[in-house]
């Protein structure tokens, strides 16, 4: 039988037809981006233009421009409108900066376009080296458990599957939540949104959480936990996960996670850990490795490589102590996914049983190529010095006439107002925001706001690898210049 013409080529034209030019094209573009991430500090955020909105524009796509036109745009339309988390005075939210040796990760991960769900191949084996280093540095046991996600928000959500199992059974899988006692679980008041995220994702329902007011040194109010959970019991409630923080949002503070191990193997609940980039203080060194102590008592602890360690994005993972109660939690193979004795089709475990996905990218590349290129040592130092330049921060606030420290720093984040305390509390808000804003805006420098005592002021979260003293002093001084202009013009 004749084949149709189409299929008597030779490959397919969604391959380059001349590779040299490819590769042309390609060396040209990985010169820009090396280029751009050496020269870091001169690319601020910089506002969307509409012109660059234009040359976005998609419209029906019928036809393609081909490999040089769009090597040329990525360099020229995409690449400038980042979000600017690579400079060195970025310090809005928990923004990780991205090491250089992710680019060529990256390359690598592109090129095998693996899927990490399962099977057997390298990338499998790759990953399963990280998680073990992980397990290494929280001190988790051998026997534990281990997945690469997206970030803390879907750890966030693999671990409290796998609470949830476990305080409601096996059949929770099934049946859900008929029939059974209303959940509880419980956090520091203020704790990350991905927990109410998780919560109403599982079906708990974010009712079910308990916000536990914070103690003098910000962390967790232990004697006001056992409270809550024994009021919890007492009116018919099944309290089941206990939820530490280690690094607030807000603030970097750390809850008595030894305290909590404490209260969780007394009461028989789980003990969770949001770890998202405080976490690895624990590689900082003293004084800030102590904050973790407690860490290893958990049953799982969900943390982002793509925030203080620099990995680019998006890269988190999660770690359970019970890997049989991780994986009854997810494991399911339908006939097409069935396990091989050699063969591709091998490799036990699969990571497919251990989460959401079944396809899955090769995160754990970026991460292997960070500690082989950088080890441990220097990328806890590079944490350590993140620390230590929001401790000159704060220093630097304290010493500039009109700013004031709005909360001791324990971690890296800094928290301070430039606002008149002879203003009226709503004035103070509008001119600590405009001022947030207006620096981002001029490329300055990028500080995020919160609230302290019910108060918006200005928050410098530092997790930098490429911020020097340098870029503190600075930005504090484009913070109390911008004041006297705004206070001048009556802001």
């Amino acid at each position: 039988m004749a084949l149709d013409d189409g299929l008597q080529r030779a490959g397919s034209n969604l391959d380059p037809d001349d590779w040299d030019d490819f590769r042309r094209q390609a060396h040209t573009l990985l010169d820009q981006c090396v280029d751009r991430l050496a020269a870091a500090h001169t690319h601020p955020w910089q506002p969307v233009t509409g012109q660059a909105c234009a040359a976005w524009a998609l419209g029906a796509a019928d036809t393609g421009a081909g490999y040089a036109t769009v090597a040329e745009q990525l360099a020229r339309d995409v690449m400038p409108y980042a979000t600017g988390n690579t400079h060195p005075r970025f310090f809005g939210w928990v923004h990780g900066t991205g090491l250089a040796v992710g680019l060529l990760a990256e390359l690598a991960a592109v090129t095998m376009n693996s899927n990490c769900g399962g099977r057997d191949h390298g990338a499998v084996y790759v990953e399963r080296e990280v998680i073990d280093w992980c397990r290494r540095t929280f001190g988790f046991p051998a026997q534990s458990s281990g997945v690469l996600v997206t970030g803390t928000s879907q750890a966030t959500v693999v671990a409290l599957a796998a609470a949830r199992q476990r305080a409601l059974g096996d059949a929770s899988r099934r049946d859900g939540l008929r029939g059974v006692p209303a959940l509880a679980a419980y956090a520091v008041q203020g704790a990350h949104n991905a927990i109410i995220k998780a919560l109403e994702l599982l079906g708990i329902g974010s009712a079910a959480l308990r916000a536990i007011p914070a103690g003098s040194d910000g962390g967790m109010d232990v004697g006001a936990l056992v409270a809550a959970i024994a009021r919890d019991r007492a009116e018919g409630r099944q309290p089941f996960c206990v939820i530490g923080t280690a690094g607030s949002v807000d603030m970097g503070d750390f809850d008595p996670l030894t305290a909590l191990a404490d209260v969780c193997a007394r009461a028989r609940l789980w003990f969770h850990i949001d770890g998202a980039f405080g976490a690895w203080a624990r590689l900082a060194g003293a004084p800030w490795d102590r904050l973790c102590d407690g860490m290893e008592r958990a049953d799982s602890i969900a943390f982002d490589f793509h925030k203080w360690m620099y990995v680019p994005y998006d890269c988190g993972a999660v770690l359970l102590r019970d890997e049989e109660a991780h994986r009854a939690a997810f494991a399911a193979r339908p006939a097409y996914l069935a396990a091989q004795d050699a063969g591709l089709g091998g490799g036990e475990p699969w990571y497919c049983d251990y989460g959401i996905d079944l396809s899955r990218g090769f995160r754990a590349l970026k991460v292997w190529a960070a500690l082989r290129t950088h080890g441990t040592s220097e990328l806890g130092a590079a944490i350590a010095r993140n620390c230590r330049l929001a401790a000159l921060m704060a220093r630097s606030v304290e010493s500039t006439p009109g700013l004031v420290l709005a909360a001791p720093v324990r971690l890296n984040v800094c928290c301070f107002s430039a606002a008149p305390a002879e203003a009226a509390p709503e004035d103070r808000d509008r001119l600590n925001a405009r001022i947030a804003m207006q620096l981002q805006i001029d490329g300055e420098a990028v500080f995020s706001t919160t609230r302290v005592g019910g108060r918006l002021i200005i928050r410098a979260a530092i997790v930098n690898h490429r911020t020097e003293a340098v870029d503190i002093d600075y930005a504090v001084a484009a913070v109390a210049r911008l004041r006297s202009v705004l206070l001048a013009e009556g802001a």
